[in-house]
Order: C-alpha cells, then structure tokens, then sequence
C-alpha cells in the first residue's frame, strides 16, 4: 500500500477537527497538571532570594562559570528548579501522550469516548510511558547541546516509540530500537512533520515576549497549551502512520 503525506495530513485534519474538544481537554489538563508539578516542587520566593543579583550581573559570563561561583546553597535552590521544571515536562509529556494515544485508539475502533475517559484508560499506560519519555527528552536535550543535527536526527529516531510502546506493549529499548528502523525507512514521511513541530516550538517560545504584559502564571499555561496542541497534532499523524504501515 502506498502512503503519502498528502493522505497522512488529510486523515490527520479530519481527526484533529472531529475530536477538537477532546484535544483541548487533554491539552488544558496535562499544561495544568504541569503548573501544579512545577509550583510544588519549585523554591519559595523567599529561598529565590539566596540569588540576589549574582544571575543578572552575569550577563557575558557562561553559565557554567555562574554556577561554580555559586555558593553550595544557590547551587541547591538551582538544582531544584531545573529538577521541578525537567519533572514537570515529563509527568506532561507523558500525560499528554497517553491521553492522546488512547483517544486515537479508541476513535479508530469506532468507540465514542471523552477526554476523561481516555485519561482513565492510559493510566497502566503510564508505567512504560514515563521511563520512555525520560530517555527521550535526555537523548534529545544531549543531541541538541552536541549540535543540532543530532538532536533533529533523534527526534525523528524516537518520533514512533510511544506509540509502539503502548500498541505492542514492549520494553523501553525495543520500542526505540524498533523505532529507529521504521523511522529510517520512512524518513520522508516523517522528517518534514517533525521539523515543522520543532519550529512550531520554537514559535511559541518566541511568543512569550509578547506575553510579558500577561500575569507569569497564565502566560505558561496558554504557551503550555498551545506546544500541547501542537504535539497532539503530531502525534495523531505519527499514529496514523503507523497505523497504515500495519
């Protein structure tokens, strides 16, 4: 069976259009459930204070050299935020992807279902979900650090793992192994997607300088939505992908 793009972005449309308030349920949710991980794990403004000015005066300094002239106490407080805002964007990330890949499923069965419904069913879904997930933002964080072309390389490596993860009910490592070679042996079908998700966050990151005026707290939530609504996109698409090559 032959499988175009131009098939891959008509069925993706018609999906994302029929299951619209679906989609920005499990958007909402996940980028408030990322809100609530990130304030409880994140320093008080209070503990904040331990910065004072060191951050800003370092404007031409690197960041490495910031953080070892840190005290012990600053790098702590550092330490915490980087770990509320790393866990928060996988418990997200993972959510999202599990709410989605059930509501895909159940769709394409011919079942009628809600976002509360989906959530409910992609719980045991979660246990091999989070581990992924961890492993694919590390590999694609360092990929990027490295250079860019690694971390687009791998993020079009991984792109099939969670949805191979929770259809074949695999391991970790032959989810990303199986991955990989699907992914390479359909690269132009799933490179372009990728590129344009990637540059979609890119532009909504850009967004924020126009929110500045929007109080800190709804300002994240509606960029949190809006990358949610692009990676629901995405992932509609790289399922029906996968559908059509089994």
């Amino acid at each position: 069976m032959l499988i175009t793009a131009s098939a891959l972005y008509r069925d993706t449309g018609n999906f994302f259009r029929h299951q619209l308030l679906n989609i920005a349920l499990i958007a909402v949710f996940t980028s408030c459930v990322m809100i609530i991980v990130s304030k409880i794990l994140m320093p008080s403004v209070d503990e904040m204070q331990v910065f004072g000015d060191d951050l800003s005066v370092g404007v031409t300094r690197s960041l490495l050299d910031i953080v070892r002239n840190m005290s012990p106490e600053q790098q702590k407080i550092l330490l915490r935020i980087s770990a509320a805002g790393t866990l928060s964007s996988l418990i997200g990330n993972a959510l999202l992807l599990g709410g989605m890949l059930s509501l895909i499923k159940f769709v394409s069965s011919g079942k009628q279902v809600s976002a509360l419904h989906a959530f409910i069913a992609s719980l045991p879904d979660l246990i091999n979900l989070l581990p992924l997930t961890f492993f694919m933002m590390l590999l694609i964080q360092i990929g990027f650090m490295i250079l860019v072309v690694p971390g687009v390389l791998l993020s079009v490596t991984l792109a099939l793992s969670p949805i191979i993860i929770t259809t074949e009910k695999v391991g970790v490592i032959t989810a990303i192994y199986t991955s990989s070679q699907i992914c390479w042996s359909h690269v132009k079908l799933i490179f372009p997607v990728v590129m344009i998700w990637i540059l979609a966050k890119i532009l909504i990151l850009a967004l924020a300088s126009v929110l500045v005026r929007v109080p800190t707290d709804l300002a994240i939530l509606l960029l949190n939505i809006l990358s949610n609504f692009v990676s629901a996109v995405l992932i509609i698409y790289l399922s029906r992908l996968y559908m059509l090559l089994h």
